[in-house]
């Protein structure tokens, strides 16, 4: 039998103090092993199970964070240079509303009408745990719809009516197609230790800045100290390039200096070329398309920017000064798509307007569709970067078998690490065990558990897990794997109790395994 990891619980055991359901007993010291070192500098693995989660706040603002953000970014997405809002904005601005709300509204419990349902429209300070939900609701926001292209197209370009009804099932059915793949792979690509998102860190980071109590360091900043000084700094600049001066979002030297040359146009024009020697003032167009740089680790920037310089450096201009398939006919770079003579393609040549069908004569007697060489470079590795995943994990992970039974193994436990997805869940069995324990043992031994611990100590831990085990789905089928602690009960010093719990690997006959 291996343990699998290990927390060390300490608690001071009064015998003339009575206990209650509601006393605080003990504190559980735990070993950061995360094996992402970003991961164990960044998230802390206390908690503080006490704290209010699903409130009232947190459903009003985090539903009305959700709804602005997914219409901003809807609305903002039309630009041609997409402007981003984040959860970041969201995770700001709902904090002093929170807090708000936390001191004005009232503390009065709200029964459901027809239930024994109560809530309460303000059970506290606002807290860290409010905050983060809410977050996690503006998150899910934040990225536009992809169909709404398709609505879109529909009515800008083909000037047709769409039935709203099958426009909202469009799109709820791929934001629902999209929801159920990020379900089947949660296992392999959240709940892995392993699989870890850098933007995020971003995020705690600065719920560590606003919630947590900092020193200021002696000649120093604190975290919210600074994080105030680059707000207001960003805020005062993004008035230059969006409203002063639009003109500095792209600086191109070489289209001043040649300015009526083509060929410099096509290698100058970060818009509508290649970009060599243009460059922004704007940070909305360094950080629209693929977020901010800031948050990327440096070898994943370096990975984009190879495969950047080959494609856009080296492929599209041999490809486009070499005329493969006629590509000088067109733009280097466009989206749209062109006939044969290079001329904008006339879609009504090619559909009858009445039943908005193919003309399949209208298109033998006009034109293929051509597009850009760009264009058709971008669509072929988009397709190829799907290939390219197996071929990844084919070569670096030896066979895609075992990468996915490595993944699996590794979702819970590994070699003794914390899977800090799973922390919250031990934490609850741990700390019921601790509650029973403590009330048990009135003059605890060395290696020696008090007559009562042994007798009742089982049945009623059990009876916890099944009411612990209606937490969430997730915490029920761990308990049912079963989860098994191996625990050590020992006095370090008059009314002084510690106590070891080893997570172990294997199940035992019954839960808790109590050595003496």
């Amino acid at each position: 039998m291996e343990p699998t990891e290990s927390n060390t619980v300490t608690v001071m055991n009064d015998p003339m103090k009575p206990i209650s359901e509601n006393d605080t007993l003990g504190t559980i010291d735990e070993e950061n092993d995360c094996p992402i070192e970003e991961v164990r500098l960044t998230v802390p693995i206390i908690d503080d199970p006490t704290l209010p989660c699903l409130t009232f706040r947190t459903w009003v603002l985090g539903v009305i964070s959700c709804a602005a953000l997914s219409f901003l970014n809807q609305f903002f997405g039309y630009r041609q240079n997409a402007l981003s809002v984040t959860s970041v904005s969201a995770q700001i601005l709902v904090l002093p509303l929170g807090k708000l709300m936390a001191a004005s509204l009232p503390r009065k419990a709200i029964r459901v009408p027809g239930t024994k349902w109560s809530f309460s429209l303000n059970p506290g300070p606002f807290n860290l745990k409010e905050h983060c939900l809410i977050t996690i609701f503006a998150n899910a926001g934040t990225t536009s719809v992809y169909a709404v292209n398709i609505i879109t197209i529909v009515k800008a370009f083909y000037h047709r009516q769409l039935n709203p009804v099958a426009a909202l099932l469009l799109t709820h059915t791929t934001q629902m197609l999209g929801y159920g793949w990020a379900g089947i792979f949660r296992k392999y690509l959240v709940d892995s230790p392993y699989m870890w998102w850098p933007a995020n860190l971003v995020q705690v980071s600065l719920f560590r800045a606003l919630h947590e109590v900092e020193i200021r360091p002696k000649g120093g900043l604190t975290r919210l100290q600074f994080f105030i000084m680059v707000l207001a700094s960003s805020f005062s600049y993004y008035i230059i390039p969006n409203y002063l001066f639009p003109s500095i979002t792209a600086l191109s030297f070489v289209c001043w200096i040649w300015k009526d040359s083509v060929t410099a146009q096509q290698i100058g024009s970060g818009l509508h070329g290649l970009g060599l020697g243009s460059f922004a003032l704007d940070w909305s167009t360094v950080a629209g398309f693929l977020g901010s740089p800031l948050a990327t680790p440096g070898f994943a920037i370096v990975n984009m920017l190879v495969g950047f310089v080959l494609v856009v450096y080296v492929a599209l201009p041999v490809a486009y000064w070499t005329d493969l398939y006629g590509a000088r006919k067109f733009p280097i770079i466009s989206s749209h798509v062109f006939d044969a003579n290079g001329k904008a393609y006339n879609i009504s040549e090619i559909l009858i307007e009445s039943s908005f069908e193919f003309n399949r004569a209208g298109y033998d007697g006009y034109s293929k569709v051509n597009l850009s060489v760009f264009f058709v470079l971008a669509y072929g590795l988009s397709f190829a970067g799907l290939a390219a995943t197996v071929s990844h994990v084919a070569l670096f992970h030896g066979s895609i078998r075992l990468f996915i039974i490595g993944l699996h193994q590794t979702t819970h436990v590994e070699r003794g690490r914390i899977n800090l997805h799973l922390l919250h869940v031990d934490r609850i069995i741990i700390h019921t065990l601790l509650k029973l324990l403590v009330r048990a043992v009135e003059k605890p031994r060395q290696g020696t558990l008090h007559p009562l611990a042994r007798n009742n100590l089982v049945p009623r831990l059990n009876r916890r897990l099944k009411s612990v085990s209606k937490v969430s789905r997730k915490t029920h089928q761990i308990i049912q794997r079963p989860t098994h602690f191996r625990c050590k009960v020992f006095e370090t010093e008059p009314h002084n109790v510690q106590i070891q719990c080893q997570h172990l690997r294997a199940p035992q006959d019954h839960l808790p395994h109590l050595i003496r």
